[in-house]
């Protein structure tokens, strides 16, 4: 009976103690792991919240540059990580995609990651080289019909393959020749070089160039036309099911106690309701939007369905 008494009381110490790690957490700087370059969406969103969170938490936010691998180095970075609130992922779109694009992954992005918060949404535009001799999607694609394989279309990043499969698919498949890049950025220079005709960029890497009159936006991605832009269509416009979205969401390793998920999803929400962060985030033509974690799980499970049936349909083979 002793034994018994003493067993229950050590494993209610240990709960405890428990407790009380989650209720002082965190105790030292908490790292962001985004897997993709510096200077890059999601990379500038994440610092904005960085910066935020840091004041509410009392502690260091430190943003970590892994990219590679169309995000699957960072991302399992974090999958391999303890689950203890000090390394958690910078989440996007480019994650839900990883099973359909990269062959081989260490880990499984539906079971080796806690959803946490969303953070925002990115404007993505449908660019094209100012030289080309066009002015809206519809002659585009006449173009390209046309002149089979004449036109180059960069992919920069994940989204931008998807982005790019989608449109091809429901626009009857023209001939492009596909041409992938490494990073956004890079795939920005080639366009404004007129090396590549066109591409799903987000304005943080071109729009300065659309601006000099170099590049031309068609189209974005958004369901509707975007605030920022009210001038450039919705691919809505001219195929209502086009459904491919940039965003981003704050994610830990499998496990992270649920303590510390909701103080990070409540400091989160905090954080992305100030004017002055809406404002921040409004100059880079980002949406911010929190989430709970359940509802970010579910969208997350429900990317990685669309950007798998896309990306198969188009025949595109994890590499």
């Amino acid at each position: 009976m002793r034994g018994k008494m003493l067993a229950a009381i050590a494993v209610l110490a240990s709960l405890m103690l428990h407790s009380l790690s989650y209720a002082q957490y965190p105790t030292k700087p908490v790292n962001i792991i985004v897997p993709f370059a510096v200077g890059t969406a999601s990379d500038l969103a994440t610092r904005l919240v960085a910066n935020q969170l840091a004041s509410s938490l009392g502690q260091a936010v430190i943003v970590q540059n892994r990219p590679g691998a169309n995000g699957a180095i960072g991302a399992a970075a974090v999958a391999a990580a303890a689950p203890d609130g000090y390394t958690l992922l910078l989440a996007t779109a480019g994650t839900a995609a990883l099973p359909a694009v990269v062959k081989n992954l260490s880990f499984d992005v539906r079971r080796d990651f806690t959803a946490i918060s969303a953070i925002s949404r990115f404007l993505v535009y449908l660019y094209v080289n100012a030289e080309l001799p066009i002015r809206t999607l519809p002659e585009l694609l006449d173009y390209a019909r046309a002149n089979p394989g004449k036109l180059n279309v960069a992919t920069g990043n994940p989204v931008g393959l998807v982005a790019t499969a989608q449109l091809l698919s429901m626009a009857g498949n023209p001939h492009m020749v596909q041409v992938p890049y490494k990073g956004e950025p890079a795939a920005v220079t080639d366009l404004v070089a007129n090396r590549v005709q066109l591409m799903f960029a987000t304005p943080s890497s071109a729009e300065s160039f659309a601006k000099a009159g170099r590049l031309r936006a068609l189209a974005t991605n958004l369901p509707q036309r975007s605030p920022f832009a009210p001038e450039v269509p919705s691919m809505n416009e001219f195929f209502p099911r086009f459904s491919v979205t940039a965003w981003a969401g704050l994610m830990g390793p499998r496990g992270l106690p649920r303590e510390i998920v909701e103080r990070l999803s409540r400091e989160v929400a905090i954080a992305l309701a100030g004017a002055e962060m809406k404002e921040k985030f409004n100059q880079l033509q980002y949406v911010a939007f929190s989430s709970t974690p359940e509802e970010l799980n579910a969208f997350f499970n429900q990317q990685i369905d669309l950007y798998s049936t896309v990306l198969r349909a188009a025949g595109v083979q994890p590499e």
